[in-house]
């Protein structure tokens, strides 16, 4: 395949969409080449991708299931509560993390080659879904085990693995898009991620924080776009055992995709100058 190189001024931001469709193949060389060295002079490999989730379920079930005393519904196993929790999470915490520090970690390219910079976050992001798909296997595993039988509702599980995918692509472009600019940012992110894992319903179910927020105030826990996100994977797992709060949910959304309207319009402002601030 061969391409001609137009320069005239302007042409870029014209064609930047297109662009990111022509360049489709250092979008799977970059997704590819963060895969290879997450995992590079590592004794077991991608089995971080389990040991990873399935090590944060055992301290979530001590503290919160023998200390806290939470309980699950009825018919759900704690520990497998607290997993369909952990997944979209750890997703969303692991793809906020890669995306926000990408352009950094990528400044010989950035300064040596034209290409859409947002391939290089949207990669970051995808390998970390790599990751979760993974996770999601064991999954499945855990259900089998803990003899829970997943509901019907599993077939709208890939809605809200694209709402985690954008949620954490959204605020990453915006991130690391500051990040170039202010390097106080790598220091920041590592404590949204830990504060926002306590916040989210991680370790517990939404209906047991709204017991402890003032009714007034409740649906502005949403605002948080991963609780929506947790509820509606445990809501596809489980079904009416743990149901879902759809103004709730669509309230995360909602945030979800100011997000990543926010973060798309403060990454294309300041793309122009990531090669001079980098």
């Amino acid at each position: 395949m061969s391409f001609e190189v137009f320069i005239e001024p302007g042409r870029a931001a014209r064609n930047y969409w297109k662009d990111l469709w022509r360049y489709r193949e250092l979008f799977y060389i970059l997704s590819w080449r963060d895969l290879k060295v997450r995992y590079k002079q590592t004794i077991i490999g991608v089995l971080w991708s389990v040991l990873r989730p399935l090590l944060t379920m055992m301290i979530f079930t001590f503290v919160f299931g023998q200390i806290a005393k939470f309980e699950a519904p009825p018919g759900v196993r704690y520990p497998v509560l607290v997993f369909a929790g952990l997944l979209p999470w750890q997703f969303f915490a692991a793809g906020l993390t890669e995306a926000s520090n990408s352009l950094i970690g990528n400044e010989r390219l950035i300064s040596k080659v034209y290409f859409p910079r947002m391939i290089i976050p949207a990669a970051s992001v995808i390998t970390s879904l790599v990751d979760f798909l993974i996770s999601l296997g064991l999954m499945f595993v855990l259900l089998i085990w803990f003899s829970v039988v997943p509901s019907v509702n599993l077939i709208f599980l890939p809605l809200f693995i694209i709402m985690a995918f954008f949620a954490s692509f959204g605020v990453g472009l915006w991130l690391t898009a500051l990040n170039v600019k202010y390097r106080d940012f790598k220091h920041v992110v590592p404590f949204i991620v830990q504060l926002g894992l306590y916040i989210s319903p991680v370790g517990f179910l939404s209906i047991e924080a709204s017991k402890i927020i003032p009714e007034k105030f409740r649906l502005l826990y949403y605002l948080n776009p991963m609780a929506g996100v947790i509820d509606g994977f445990r809501w596809c797992f489980f079904g009416d055992k743990t149901p879902l709060n759809w103004n709730g949910m669509l309230l995360s959304l909602a945030v979800i995709i100011f997000f990543l309207l926010i973060g798309v319009r403060t990454f294309r402002k300041m793309e122009r100058s990531f090669a001079d601030l980098i």
